[in-house]
């Protein structure tokens, strides 16, 4: 029994913050201290959005756009960060892009029930605060190269169906990268990954003339 306990304790320690409610502190610290006029847009999710970034820095040289993403991370981890990272920030809208994590199992067994859940408690923070929040569809994947043998594309469509379902009864917009980007067993086109989960630079740039189509940026 001790020795379970140490092994609880040992992980504890090796992540400490495991939101990573640390990760953007001093960005962001130097944009709550500026005065900005423009309608920020933050940008909140895992490794597809934090990727974004790097394969198309001229979209966020902007100062009005802002990327918040963490690799590997789970809703219930962006739930502990909404407020430094989205609320402090004082944006006039939060795009929100997770999910996937969730299915893979990340942070342990999920439900689709609890994924939507904390989606939606991410959309009504947003609104609590002012700040306009656009929810999208989790991207195509048939499996994950991590947690092989998940087989995660159902999961991902019944999820979207929840996801977008939200949305319209909410009044909130829906940004569906999914249908675009799906190929015949529902997983990712090769020609937008390389993995089969994370978008390659042509698969950026059809996620970004979505988006351009669907919102004002």
């Amino acid at each position: 029994m001790l020795s379970v306990f140490k092994i609880i304790m040992e992980k504890k320690i090796k992540n400490p913050d495991w939101g990573y409610l640390n990760r953007y502190k001093d960005e962001n610290a130097k944009i709550t201290s500026l005065s900005f006029e423009e309608k920020r847009i933050v940008f909140f999710g895992d490794s597809i959005t934090a990727g974004w970034e790097t394969h198309d820095p001229e979209f966020f040289a902007s100062k009005k756009l802002i990327n918040r993403g963490i690799n590997g991370q789970t809703t219930s981890q962006m739930m502990l960060r909404f407020r430094p990272d989205v609320i402090e920030l004082k944006p006039a809208s939060v795009i929100i892009l997770a999910g996937t994590n969730d299915i893979a199992g990340n942070t342990g067994p999920t439900t689709l029930k609890t994924i939507l859940g904390n989606l939606i408690s991410m959309c009504e923070l947003a609104k609590a605060n002012d700040i306009n929040p656009i929810l999208c569809s989790v991207l195509p994947a048939f499996d994950y190269p991590w947690r092989k043998g998940i087989l995660p594309a159902e999961k991902i469509s019944n999820l979207n169906f929840m996801i977008k379902k939200y949305a319209a009864a909410n009044n909130i917009v829906y940004v569906d990268y999914h249908s675009a980007m799906a190929d015949e067993q529902n997983g990712m086109k090769s020609i937008y990954s390389e993995d089969g989960v994370h978008p390659n630079e042509h698969g950026y740039l059809i996620m970004k003339s979505i988006l351009k189509s669907v919102i004002s940026m």
